[in-house]
């Protein structure tokens, strides 16, 4: 059996930089499923595509930071 090598896996850290107020619906439960609740809160996520698709639909509140 072939094994897998394990690869180092990128990590983003998001972190909010407008408030989500005023916003429509899907953004800010976008935003809350980041993990983000406050201005200035961060997060670290694994760099998914996922992960990224989330992150364009909000990309004008938050600031993207590759680790």
């Amino acid at each position: 059996m072939a094994t897998k090598k394990a690869e180092a896996v990128k990590q983003i850290k998001v972190t909010l930089i407008k408030s989500i107020t005023g916003r429509i619906e899907n953004q800010q439960k976008t935003v809350i499923a980041l993990g983000l609740k406050k201005i200035g809160s961060s997060k670290i996520h694994n760099d998914t595509p996922v992960t990224r698709g989330m992150i364009a639909k909000v990309a004008h509140l938050v600031k993207v930071e590759e680790i």
